[in-house]
């Protein structure tokens, strides 16, 4: 077994763009999900370390330490980093010449030539799922022999190998918290609207949905949703609450955690006798009694892409989604006491002044408890990206998606609205939607019930004004 370091490296300060963000950026206020993508194979390569550089603060200098006594290095990237990632890759060369080094994760799934071709440290990139193509690898196999890789032979000569059969067994993945455990500080992680500390993990891979800026779907997990047993995942979260005892609240990462309602309420009844909080992402299509069978077994909070207020843009997103349906949704959970975390997104195709207008009126009527605002991202890979290429609406300048501190850009722009006004209108969305005054109201009568949440909204808001300095200064 090859001695083997999993990374996501250092990059820009507070980048959250490791293996379980959908959004590569610094965000508003400094959070981090999970490396999750990492901690999977990982799990299966006995051994292992696994180093989530920005959350650990962990420097460059103490990275090449570690690598110093490896035989591989898994480094996971993103479109944003991958030139970032890149140099890192450089360094662990010179500082050890023997270290094998394959890339992972969306931006090499589906453009493995351009990243072989453009990553000179390279040795290979793996495509899709990767977790037993990794423990392949460490385990010495031949890498004519291992499907779902993309390498440069003796002669340079980039090869591709087959593609790797999509795993069908989702129980056949050992637990992720095992790793979180061995190799991560749980306190490092923060979500601005789940409770700290928390622990994200995934209890299935894919999405029915054909949503068209949707990352992960489209380029790594696929469009059937592969689960995992309700038996399975209630164990692993029994060992979580044994593993960190601290943790107030755990989250379900899967890209629509109700896509199969049956089994979201079978989970949510074990969950329900282990008396733990859970979150999960969910459509905006719940029916009420779902959504009273999941708070009844410890749902505090969903986390629910609206993206727009305006039909016709969700139609050209092939969103699925139906703004009345979505307004009976949003009663209902307020209703039942369940909290809503929305996320909208603006500069998607058919945006103009007047939808962004709307949709901003329909965020404040429907008044999830949080929001997050981002703009139209199109990773290689997704039907977005391949729209904005054929119809002009990307340029080169914008194509990595962030600034050189990290920060999201508005990479597209039409010929009716321009980049600048879209960037320019997700402050507006935010300021809009907080400094009202009901909202203000709730806020701080959150901040006085809870000391912990005081402090924590403080830090947040100073964060978040930062932030907004940093982004008008761009």
């Amino acid at each position: 077994m090859m001695n083997t370091l999993f990374l996501h490296p250092p990059s820009f300060d507070g980048f959250d763009g490791g293996a379980g963000s959908r959004y590569q950026a610094k965000r508003e206020i400094r959070s981090f999900w999970y490396p999750t993508w990492l901690a999977q194979p990982a799990a299966l390569v006995p051994g292992s370390k696994l180093i989530d550089a920005p959350p650990g603060r962990t420097s460059l200098q103490a990275v090449l330490a570690e690598a110093r006594g490896r035989d591989l290095c898994i480094i996971h990237t993103s479109t944003p980093s991958f030139a970032s990632d890149v140099e890192v890759a450089e360094a662990l060369k010179r500082d050890n010449p023997a270290l094998k080094i394959g890339f992972v994760g969306a931006k090499v799934a589906v453009q493995p030539d351009e990243s072989l071709l453009k990553g000179a440290p390279i040795d290979f990139v793996a495509r899709n799922e990767f977790d037993f193509t990794i423990k392949e690898i460490a385990e010495g196999r031949d890498w004519a022999a291992v499907d779902g890789i993309s390498y440069r032979n003796r002669d340079g000569a980039i090869i591709h190998n087959k593609d790797r059969a999509v795993l069908e067994d989702m129980d056949q993945l050992p637990f992720v918290t095992e790793v979180y455990k061995r190799d991560l500080r749980i306190e490092d992680y923060f979500i601005g609207y789940l409770m700290h500390p928390y622990v994200s993990l995934y209890t299935g891979r894919g999405c029915k949905s054909r949503c068209t800026f949707c990352l992960w779907p489209q380029t790594v997990g696929g469009h059937r949703y592969r689960v995992r047993s309700p038996g399975h995942v209630a164990e692993e979260i029994r060992l979580a609450k044994a593993y960190f005892p601290q943790v107030r609240e755990f989250f379900f990462d899967d890209d629509t955690f109700t896509d199969n309602l049956p089994r979201a309420e079978a989970i949510a009844r074990e969950l329900g006798k282990l008396g733990v909080t859970w979150s999960c992402n969910a459509k905006a299509n719940v029916p009420r009694e779902t959504l009273k069978v999941l708070r009844d077994n410890g749902l505090r909070l969903l986390l629910v892409g609206y993206e727009s207020g305006n039909q016709q843009v969700l139609h050209n997103i092939k969103k699925g989604m139906l703004i009345e349906v979505a307004k009976q949704f949003t009663r209902d959970c307020h209703e039942l006491g369940i909290k809503i975390h929305g996320t909208f997104i603006l500069g998607l195709p058919g945006e103009t002044k007047q939808t962004i207008e709307e949709t901003i009126r329909f965020a404040t009527e429907i008044n999830p408890h949080t929001l997050q605002v981002s703009l139209a991202a199109p990773y290689p890979g997704t039907f977005l990206h391949k729209q904005a290429v054929e119809n002009g609406w990307l340029d080169e300048a914008h194509a990595e998606m962030v600034d050189e501190h990290g920060v999201q850009m508005a990479p597209l722009h039409y010929p009716h609205l321009s980049h600048t006004e879209i960037f320019d209108s997700v402050e507006t969305f935010y300021r809009r939607f907080y400094f009202r005054a009901p909202k203000i109201a709730a806020i701080v009568g959150e901040m006085v019930r809870s000391p912990q949440m005081m402090k924590r909204r403080l830090r947040e808001g100073v964060e978040f004004f930062q932030f907004l300095r940093e982004r008008n200064a761009a």
